[in-house]
């Protein structure tokens, strides 16, 4: 951030002969809008290619660049700027980081590579879980890992090369092999023999690293922390909560690109309003009470797309509904009548991606027939969502439909993250021509 603020004011001095005091508070804003932008996209995140690595860049100078300018924007700053000097930023900032970024990328994981691939590693385990971890490290080729180690009978033990020995073996199979890491991978049940595993290998000197055996447990957003000094895992937790940092970027970035869309749309806003007004009558917006983060009750807008009739007994609308207007299929079709939601991501009850919120009765509804179905709303609902660019649009008339709708929404909450939410956003335009829209 040094090199991009200092290229800001070097330009700044350049142009003018002095650094004014709005390009010092530029500068200011800069770091404090990079800091959480380029953590939230992971720009830094040694794991990625080179490629991805600097689209993940450049994606977090754009958007810090986009929030400078909104904000220059709300606050009629803008004038006080030179194009020059912020053309030439724009281009030069992202072109000095470059260089040092993939040098650092590159002494990052050539460290990595080099200290990781010294420890020789088994696994213990007593099922399946054992051998898909081992899969898992193989494809991943972090470190050279000798095998697994049966701590009970498996099934096809003798048809899986994995195995290298019972447990009986193992303090041979440490010397033989010089094993410095050992993955325990057993379940909570097994916590005796994992305790005396523990002790039984502290003369060994060994690395010992339990996994704990979670498969059958319905894990949401999951991770691993220190608590007082404990080890503690996060069996539920709300992205927004376990990443504030990100939760930040996510809410300014949706806040941000709400407002612009707001302004830019306008004419068209004011245009669906009134085709909606002079198509029946009635209220222009569908105003509908909706569960939003954490079963919160929110108020979510809509263009009216239907007649209006008595809405006691919450219907989902149908192919052939009657109940919509011309006007109303025609922007329920283009999704045009979603676009008040925009006014619900600005007043922070919605984000531009998530869950889609459902009517309250549709919740009461399928909160006992789907497991873990209120679960969704451990993030804030969305105008747009996984679900949705996968296909999962339209009526749920069944129960295996909104089954389907739930698994991705879980999905994509355990799966979180900024750049998630920007592939999405980028994709939505894609399925509005879906034939499930009505």
């Amino acid at each position: 951030m040094s090199l991009i603020i200092s290229t800001l004011l070097i330009l700044a001095y350049t142009k003018s002969g002095s650094i004014d005091f709005h390009y010092r508070i530029a500068a200011i804003l800069t770091l404090l809008i990079s800091v959480p932008t380029y953590s939230a996209t992971n720009a830094f995140y040694k794991r990625h290619s080179y490629l991805a690595g600097l689209l993940r860049l450049s994606l977090a100078w754009t958007f810090t660049l986009t929030c400078l300018s909104t904000i220059s924007f709300i606050t009629k700053s803008s004038e006080l700027f030179s194009r020059e000097v912020i053309i030439s930023w724009a281009l030069v900032g992202y072109a000095i980081q470059t260089p040092p970024y993939l040098l650092l990328h590159f002494l990052s994981r050539r460290y990595h590579e080099r200290n990781s691939h010294h420890f020789n590693s088994l696994i213990i385990g007593s099922d399946g879980v054992a051998l898909k971890l081992a899969n898992k490290f193989i494809e991943q080729n972090q470190f050279p890992l000798v095998g697994v180690v049966s701590a009970s009978p498996f099934e096809d033990a003798e048809n899986s090369p994995l195995i290298v020995g019972e447990l009986t073996q193992l303090r041979a199979l440490i010397t033989q092999h010089n094993i410095r890491r050992l993955y325990i991978a057993l379940s909570l049940q097994d916590a005796q023999r994992i305790e005396a595993l523990y002790i039984d290998l502290l003369d060994m000197n060994v690395d010992v690293v339990w996994i704990p055996d979670l498969d059958s447990m319905l894990l949401l957003n999951h991770s691993v922390s220190e608590v007082g000094g404990r080890p503690a895992i996060h069996l539920n937790e709300s992205p927004l909560t376990s990443h504030p940092t990100a939760a930040f970027s996510k809410a300014l970035m949706d806040r941000t690109i709400a407002l612009t869309a707001i302004v830019f749309l306008s004419p068209l806003l004011v245009i669906v309003a009134l085709a909606v007004k002079l198509s029946s009558p009635g209220p222009v917006l569908f105003k509908q009470q909706r569960h939003g983060w954490n079963g919160k009750i929110i108020q979510v807008l809509k263009f009216r797309s239907m007649k209006v009739h008595d809405d006691e007994h919450v219907q989902q609308a149908s192919r052939h509904d009657t109940r919509v207007t011309r006007v109303g299929r025609f922007i329920r079709r283009t999704s045009l009548d979603e676009l008040p939601q925009l006014f619900n991501v600005l007043h922070g009850d919605m984000a531009l991606v998530g869950p889609r919120p459902h009517a309250v009765a549709h919740n009461d509804y399928y909160t006992d027939k789907i497991h873990a179905y209120m679960a969704r709303h451990r993030i804030k609902p969305g105008i747009t969502g996984l679900a949705q660019i996968s296909g999962c649009r339209g009526e749920t008339d069944t129960l295996e439909k909104m089954q389907k709708r739930v698994e991705i929404d879980l999905d994509y909450i355990n799966n979180w993250s900024l750049w998630l939410d920007i592939k999405i956003i980028i994709k939505t335009p894609f399925t509005l021509i879906s034939k499930d829209i009505y």
